[in-house]
C-alpha cells in the first residue's frame, strides 16, 4: 500500500462528564469504564488511519495515574503511534478537566493494538504513518521496542532476533582508530 498518512490525521478527542453511575465506591471514574473509553476512542483513531474496520489486538500498557472524580470532566485524546504491515499502535492520554478553576490535569495513558481486518474478519495492510513532532517521534520509535517485546514474549520471536532491543542492552563500542 502506497499511501502513507501523518500521525495527526488519526487524531480523536472526546470529552465526557462522569456521572454517577459510572464511579467506584470512592465516586471516581471506575477504571473499566475508562478503559472502555480508551478502547472507543483509539479505535476510532485506527479506522481512521487505515479507513477500514478494526478490531482491539491488545491492550498493552494502561497506567492510573490520578482518580477523577464523579462530575468531573475526562477528555482521552489518542492517535496513531505506528502503523506496521497489518496492525497499528494507538496511543491515548486522558486529562481531567476542571472548565471553573481552569487545571488541566494528565490522568492516565494507555496503548492499544488494532488490526485492520476485511469483510471476513481477515487482517489486511494498511498505509504506513509518518511521525512529525517530537513527542510522535518518541512514540514511533518506542513502539518497535514495544512490538519486539511483545512478540519475544508471545514465542513469535526469538529475543537474538531482535533489533531495536539488543540496543539498549548492548555495550557501547569504542570508535575504530584508523591505522596509518
Amino acid at each position: 500500500m502506497a499511501k502513507i498518512k501523518k500521525a495527526s490525521e488519526s487524531l480523536t478527542i472526546m470529552t465526557n462528564i462522569v456521572l454517577p453511575n459510572e464511579t467506584n465506591s470512592l465516586r471516581n471514574l471506575f477504571g473499566g469504564e475508562l478503559l472502555a473509553k480508551m478502547d472507543r476512542c483509539a479505535s476510532i483513531s485506527a479506522a481512521r488511519h487505515c479507513e477500514r474496520r478494526v478490531v482491539t489486538a491488545s491492550v498493552n500498557h494502561v497506567s492510573f495515574n490520578h482518580p477523577i472524580p464523579e462530575g468531573g470532566v475526562v477528555v482521552l485524546e489518542s492517535k496513531v503511534s505506528r502503523a506496521f504491515s497489518t496492525s497499528m499502535e494507538v496511543y491515548v492520554d486522558v486529562w481531567s478537566d476542571d472548565p471553573i478553576n481552569q487545571k488541566k490535569i494528565h490522568t492516565n495513558s494507555g496503548i492499544y493494538t488494532f488490526v485492520a481486518v476485511d469483510e471476513f474478519n481477515r487482517p489486511i495492510p494498511i498505509p504506513d504513518m509518518i511521525p512529525e513532532t517530537e513527542e510522535e517521534k518518541e512514540r514511533y520509535a518506542a513502539a518497535f521496542r514495544r512490538k519486539e517485546l511483545s512478540l519475544i514474549l508471545s514465542g513469535r520471536m526469538k529475543p537474538l532476533e531482535s533489533v531495536e532491543l539488543k540496543k539498549l542492552f548492548q555495550e557501547p563500542q569504542e570508535p575504530k582508530k584508523d591505522k596509518k
